[in-house]
């Protein structure tokens, strides 16, 4: 016992706090939560979209974080070369239409090793508008064809701020490219941001999107 108590102790901090040397998977077999062990981001629900119009988030933007990832995985159009989109709404969804200044960039390559460039992208930017705001474009429907990425929207409960976000996404364009997008801009509001819809610009898709707060 001697021995176990004092290498316990040599892994204990002076404000007897656990060192990480401490922790294995050996010893910590019947625990199911550890306080203070994650990095600061939480899970907080996902949606699903099965040949589904649009998915909207209606609650989880509060206060509580100051600010929200979601996180894409295969969202894949059912129309061929429709747009992966989204847009902000300050009356938990009766409404999408924040005003938004916004700006984008895209890096390309297609499989032939053919076609390869880095443009902006004036075609997606938006300059006060109310409109949807793309994520990926011209994405292709063949079966094994999707987009990924992730959004991070900052502080949406100020009433003091605008609403700042940036977007990164990659995804196989309809013509057999590999395109990363670029986007990163603001809703042009100093009310609450308290929801937001994804949906393509044509047609339905099918995908899950997570959403994480961070402290």
């Amino acid at each position: 016992m001697g021995a176990i108590a004092r290498a316990a102790a040599n892994n204990i901090t002076t404000s007897g706090v656990f060192t990480s040397s401490a922790i294995a998977n050996s010893s910590v077999t019947g625990i199911t939560t550890l306080a203070n062990a994650s990095d600061g981001i939480t899970f907080i629900s996902s949606q699903t979209a099965s040949n589904s119009a649009s998915i909207s988030f209606t609650s989880g933007l509060t206060s509580t974080y100051k600010a929200y990832k979601f996180v894409f995985i295969d969202c894949h159009p059912r129309t061929n070369a429709a747009n992966f989109q989204f847009n902000l709404s300050t009356d938990s969804g009766s409404n999408y239409n924040v005003t938004k200044t916004t700006t984008a960039f895209r890096p390309y390559h297609n499989e032939g090793d053919s076609g390869a460039s880095i443009d902006y992208d004036s075609s997606f930017d938006l300059a006060q508008s109310t409109g949807d705001q793309v994520i990926f474009e011209n994405a292709g429907s063949d079966a094994d064809q999707a987009g990924v990425g992730t959004l991070l929207l900052f502080n949406p409960s100020s009433t003091t701020y605008v609403k700042h976000f940036i977007v990164n996404t990659n995804f196989s364009h309809n013509n057999d490219h590999t395109f990363e997008y670029f986007i990163a801009g603001y809703g042009n509001t100093t009310s609450a941001v308290n929801a937001i819809r994804f949906q393509m610009s044509s047609g339905n898709f099918d995908g899950k999107i997570y959403l994480y707060g961070i402290k």
